[in-house]
């Protein structure tokens, strides 16, 4: 959305850098820098008009709304009409099932891949929902030392509240449909990088995986990246991993072994072979030449 969105937080417990709350519109203080692929999102939408494009689809949002979105599916909003007022909360995953007590917010019926991000609301559920956002804000900048627990179970209420209503939704295909689909493509590509930690691996790496994750069938997606910038679909992952493979081993010391995982491949030999094939030297040999 083309309007400023700022926060309210503070501390650096492990709950302020896994929670942050704040009101659409404050100008008091920025909201700080955050990786989208770590995050998930619910915004109460108030007043205001706007275009929520999710994945492949777009949604006009002319009336109160709860809007969940996930990490793992590039969106982006579009101001239509007058500032928006409303609230938005981002968390970590780790924020609201702590311990392994539930399961993934990727599997839950409210951010799993492929459903509906929106629920338009009543005045009596706008002004409900409304009240617990209020209080998380509110709550956030006491010192009370189980201020977290008590924001996660009004986060919790938020989400059951969600749950007992049916989203309802208009999509419509946007204009210049090709474009819009490269541009998802190549957010979600580079929202995988950079890799931090030789324990993590990619989660897209063939065309079928980031087709899956747009709701668009793979030949429809190849297409599309070919007419709007000239190059396959898989020419871009190749490009953007032999470039992350690059970074990594001029900046880490990581094994070959630990490098090839992270970057998705299932045996070292795997990645040896890819990166000669596009280099035509061998990950060793570059890294003796830094």
């Amino acid at each position: 959305m083309h309007v400023k969105e700022t926060d309210r937080f503070a501390g650096l417990s492990a709950g302020a850098a896994q929670f942050r709350v704040s009101a659409i519109g404050e100008d008091n203080c920025s909201l700080a820098s955050y990786n989208r692929r770590d995050y998930f999102k619910v915004s109460l939408i108030l007043e205001g008009a706007s275009e929520l494009h999710y994945a492949n689809r777009s949604i006009q949002i002319g009336k109160p709304a709860l809007v969940f979105t996930t990490p793992l599916v590039p969106y982006s909003w579009e101001a239509t009409g007058k500032l928006g007022r409303g609230y938005f909360c981002l968390f970590a995953n780790e924020f609201l099932y702590t311990g392994g007590r539930m399961e993934s917010l990727q599997e839950s019926s409210l951010f799993k891949v492929g459903s509906d991000p929106v629920y338009f609301l009543d005045k009596d559920q706008g002004t409900y929902l409304e009240s617990i956002f209020v209080r998380m804000r509110r709550e956030i900048d006491t010192d009370y030392l189980y201020k977290y627990d008590i924001i996660r179970s009004q986060l919790n209420l938020i989400i059951h509240e969600a749950i007992k209503m049916e989203p309802s939704v208009a999509y419509f295909n946007p204009p210049n449909a090709a474009a819009r689909i490269t541009t998802l493509f190549l957010n979600l590509l580079e929202r995988q990088f950079p890799v931090d930690f030789p324990t993590s691996t990619l989660t897209f790496k063939k065309a079928s995986d980031f087709a899956s994750q747009l709701s668009v069938h793979v030949n429809h997606l190849n297409a599309a990246i070919q007419e709007i910038t000239g190059k396959s679909t898989t020419a871009h992952i190749n490009e953007r991993i032999l470039a992350e493979a690059k970074s990594l081993l001029t900046h880490t010391d990581w094994s070959i072994a630990d490098l090839a995982f992270s970057l998705g491949f299932e045996y070292p030999s795997y990645f040896n072979n890819f990166f000669k094939k596009h280099t035509g030297n061998t990950p060793m040999s570059l890294r003796k030449t830094l």
